[in-house]
């Protein structure tokens, strides 16, 4: 446990000092919570109901960013450089090192989701009870488990700048098609049955109930649930696949 603990510190602090990873996780959504909440879109029938919508989509959409294109690039990249091959001479389980990586990711993502906080109190007065921040904290912070699998799939594949493309290509468009940044109800028809499958809209919905005084659905539960489950499928069989490959080649 000890090990673990300070393996998840070096992370965390890794992650601090990595700017792709700022700049997706609290940079972009920030900006453009300002952006659409202070220049556009200032004049909603219900402005502090949009503002409090806005900020959980942005720090959700930063949260996805964070596990789709910088957790999942990271990884890749990593293997490139060749830190995950220096790595296996180190007297720590590979399984303590994979768990140091998401506990380290979870952790900042923890002060990230606080920042987002903090910024949209401060810069619209968004008035939530305490209970509704901690509820919408601890739901952003635990719907990412899904994205970080969906980033250890993609942090299975060869080259960095093909893993940013697909990782790009897959962040977007969940976050469009989930409503992230257009309320589902004013999306057309065809793409709310489309959304409402994606793991991106659960995600969001159970924040945006607790905003307005509910709480999330059981449906979002389960869905983003068995996407988890798919996902790390799929990435502990893509791995063990390399592995028995690599297995081979050097056979």
């Amino acid at each position: 446990m000890r090990v673990l603990f300070y393996q998840s510190m070096i992370e965390a602090i890794r992650l601090f000092r990595n700017f792709a990873y700022i700049f997706w996780t609290l940079v972009t959504p920030l900006a453009f919570y300002i952006l659409y909440t202070k220049v556009f879109l200032t004049d909603v029938d219900n402005p502090k109901m949009w503002q409090a919508y806005f900020l959980m989509s942005m720090t959700m959409f930063g949260m996805m960013g964070g596990s789709i294109i910088a957790f999942g690039v990271r990884i890749v990249s990593e293997r490139q450089l060749g830190w995950s091959k220096l790595l296996q001479i180190v007297p720590i389980p590979g399984i303590t090192l994979f768990m140091a990586k998401i506990i380290g990711q979870t952790i900042v993502h923890a002060i990230v989701i606080v920042i987002m906080f903090l910024g949209g109190f401060f810069i619209n007065g968004i008035e939530l009870t305490l209970s509704q921040w901690f509820a919408c904290g601890v739901w952003i912070l635990l719907g990412t488990l899904p994205f970080l699998a969906l980033g250890t799939i993609i942090g299975t594949i060869k080259k960095a700048d093909t893993a940013t493309g697909i990782a790009n290509l897959l962040y977007f468009p969940l976050a469009i098609l989930g409503g992230m940044w257009t309320p589902m109800q004013f999306l057309p028809e065809t793409i709310q049955k489309i959304g409402k499958l994606l793991p991106s809209y659960h995600y969001g919905n159970g924040a945006w109930q607790v905003v307005q005084g509910g709480a999330p659905e059981m449906e979002n539960i389960l869905f983003l649930t068995s996407y988890f489950l798919i996902f790390m499928l799929i990435s502990t069989y893509r791995r063990k696949k390399k592995s028995l490959s690599n297995v081979e080649y050097i056979s």
